[in-house]
């Protein structure tokens, strides 16, 4: 695990550095753009780490200066593309513009009205927000992943913990974390009612804090939807599709729309796969429904002349990206890489 962190940090270092900053700006000057191809980033969340101690931190995709020169860096250089236009391009009513660049936030957290809408408002980028539908409007609605961090780096016991995953060490703040991150990770595994039974179980166990809501309400969601912010389906609890019954699965996804359309009075077919959890099953259930797009978690850019508009993949910001890395993901070649390296079954999706 020592070697493993070492290696990430020096991999960090290096992309950071002026070296590949150079790089970057040198290919993107020799790069042309390239038509039909369509690059998408998903952010969670844009805030300050710490801020909020009882959220997982590793869904911080920026942190607002480091947001707000992405954002420059779009607005200047990239053609931002809202749904509206990506939906004019699937029905064949207008050409896709060179150098597109499509912004979408998943989750609807509380700091994307707070933070990251003002950034975008200021630099004139149209966004697409993937909402769960269930929470807005709970307060006692929590994600599973903030309950377990919160329960886990919280608690007060400090001997090692027996769970479905192994024995789990507590005692310091690096062994809460390797915990935390073991647990997620097995729980992800599961069929959804096992998993949000043992999250249920833990939290019991490990004397979780009170729950309460992060995610944006419906008024909130309202007044964003009013201001320009497109909101579009992100299931309702945000279960891991291909761990679920069809009857739940049908639910969530169809459930969603339905949930938005009441709310707003209007939603669009589009839909993103929460975590990445997508088989035959649930793929076959989007296209029955008569979803017009849907996006993965798959990194990678898309070639509109011959994808699948119903897999559509995405680049994950994280925290630790900064610009130089995003901007090497929105190099013309990126597409190139991908499609060299695809390989076995599409629908194995990462989570």
């Amino acid at each position: 695990m020592d070697g493993k962190a070492a290696l990430r940090r020096a991999t960090l270092a290096a992309v950071r550095g002026n070296a590949f900053t150079w790089l970057v700006a040198a290919l993107e000057q020799v790069g042309r753009p390239r038509p039909g191809v369509l690059p998408v980033l998903t952010y969670h969340r844009v805030d300050v780490l710490g801020l909020s101690p009882l959220l997982y931190p590793g869904l911080i995709s920026a942190e607002p200066a480091a947001f707000d020169e992405q954002m420059r860096f779009l607005a200047t250089h990239r053609r931002p593309l809202s749904l509206a236009e990506l939906l004019a391009v699937r029905r064949g009513e207008a050409d896709l513009p060179l150098r597109s660049v499509m912004v979408t936030f998943d989750d609807a957290y509380r700091d994307f009205a707070a933070v990251a809408w003002p950034i975008l408002k200021r630099h004139g980028i149209p966004v697409t927000l993937f909402v769960p539908t269930a929470y807005p409007g709970d307060r006692d609605m929590v994600f599973w992943w903030d309950r377990l961090y919160a329960a886990v780096s919280t608690t007060s016991r400090t001997a090692p913990l027996a769970s479905l995953a192994g024995p789990m060490v507590l005692a310091t703040e690096a062994q809460r974390l390797q915990t935390f991150r073991r647990l997620r990770s097995h729980l992800k595994s599961l069929p959804h009612e096992q998993a949000m039974k043992a999250v249920d179980e833990l939290c019991e166990e490990l004397g979780a804090p009170p729950p309460v809501s992060a995610v944006l309400s419906w008024p909130e969601l309202r007044q964003l939807h009013s201001e320009g912010v497109a909101l579009a389906p992100h299931s309702r609890t945000h279960p891991l599709l291909n761990r679920l019954p069809a009857e739940a699965l049908y639910n969530e996804i169809v459930g969603s729309l339905e949930d938005l359309e009441r709310e707003m009075g209007e939603a669009p077919r589009v839909f993103a796969f929460p975590g990445g959890g997508v088989n035959h099953e649930v793929a076959q259930t989007i296209q029955e429904a008569r979803f017009e797009l849907a996006f993965l978690t798959e990194r990678g850019t898309n070639d509109l002349r011959r994808g699948d508009w119903l897999r559509l993949r995405r680049i994950n910001v994280g925290r630790a990206s900064g610009l130089p890395l995003v901007r090497a993901q929105l190099l013309p070649w990126w597409t190139r890489v991908e499609t060299a390296h695809e390989g076995g079954s599409r629908s194995a999706q990462r989570a």
